[in-house]
């Protein structure tokens, strides 16, 4: 090695002050100054209370100078399979390390962000899915009616339908919708809320716009109950078209589709395959990589999100943790993607 160019290293790290460091990279030094703001430098990644991605806690509804509000919706009383999702919120507040630096956007999310985990949706029953409808949608609309945009883990795919009820009263959103299902199912056994079908019923509602809408990964032996998706013009791209048409592709597509107006982004955990997320209600086999569905939801950079959720995260079928971590680093990419452009 050059003895110069050994002797400038040593002079530049070889104290650990960080403040010499972070001499060159204009995005490292905001990181590290956002990071020490927020109270998080030092802070270790096992101890203390856990949040959803780090952000700071809120108690008692407390959403004042808010601008992303994440929440739990630990409720899974839509589940056509195995339940246990309801356990979701819970173990995606316990995974470790996501965050703060986004190396691809080059941003600190939580730091860019006026954020915070405000504690899960108070459901009045355990047992009633039609009321725990009726309290996500009154939740969200106080989201709404204060200007902050929501970021929900749920919990099953059911969730989404009261949020896009709150989200799209006065103007119907896009959405892209990355999923196994295209969730667009008619009633079952004389139930209209369940996971098979929010997003039939958002568009009959007039909260969803489905010529705005693009379902990614789509797959599996259910798809004769997806019609819908296809009679109300919305774009469905199966999960065997990512590799003949390629991530690069189908970002375009999507970008295409919800255009510049805003949307909604509904990430159900089942797209991935189970080899890569067991942890889950409805696994379907032939899904996205992980390293796919970041590139996918990395490539929505500059739209404008008004919300979105990470849902069907089942920790009973999660025996490495790995599916609460996909979760985890998928809410925040989410994150980032509000970061990155204020509404």
């Amino acid at each position: 090695m050059n003895p110069a160019r050994l002797a400038a290293l040593r002079a530049r790290f070889a104290s650990g002050d960080r403040t010499t460091e972070m001499a060159e990279d204009p995005a490292f030094r905001r990181a590290f100054e956002l990071t020490a703001a927020a109270g998080r430098a030092g802070r270790k990644p096992y101890a203390g209370m856990p949040t959803l991605l780090g952000a700071p806690a809120r108690a008692d509804g407390d959403i004042a100078g808010l601008e992303v509000a994440l929440f739990g919706v630990p409720m899974d009383l839509g589940v056509t399979n195995r339940a246990g999702s309801r356990l979701g919120p819970r173990a995606i507040r316990n995974v470790e390390r996501i965050g703060p630096y986004h190396h691809v956007h080059r941003i600190a999310p939580v730091g860019e962000l006026a954020c915070a985990d405000i504690g899960d949706v108070p459901l009045r029953s355990r047992y009633s899915l039609e009321q725990s409808i009726e309290d996500i949608e009154a939740f969200v609309d106080r989201l709404r009616r204060a200007g902050v945009r929501p970021l929900a883990i749920g919990g099953d795919h059911s969730i989404s339908y009261p949020i896009l009820r709150a989200l799209g009263r006065e103007r119907p959103l896009g959405m892209v919708h990355i999923d196994a299902h295209c969730d667009t199912s008619g009633p079952l056994e004389g139930s209209r809320f369940h996971h098979g079908g929010p997003f039939r019923q958002a568009v009959l509602d007039g909260v969803l716009d489905p010529e705005r809408t693009v379902q990614i990964g789509i797959r599996g032996s259910a798809e004769m109950l997806y019609e819908f998706s296809y009679v109300a013009g919305m774009t469905v791209i199966h999960a065997e078209e990512v590799d003949a048409l390629g991530v690069a592709a189908i970002v375009a597509r999507a970008r295409a589709v919800v255009g510049d107006a805003p949307f909604y982004l509904s990430f159900d955990i089942d797209s991935l395959d189970p080899a890569f997320a067991p942890g889950t209600g409805t696994p379907e086999v032939g899904g996205l990589t992980p390293r796919e569905a970041l590139a996918i939801l990395r490539g929505l950079a500059g739209l404008e999100l008004a919300g979105g959720d990470v849902v069907e995260v089942a920790p009973p079928y999660d025996a490495t943790t790995v599916t609460a971590q996909l979760g985890a680093s998928l809410a925040f990419e989410i994150l980032a993607l509000m970061a990155l452009r204020r509404p």
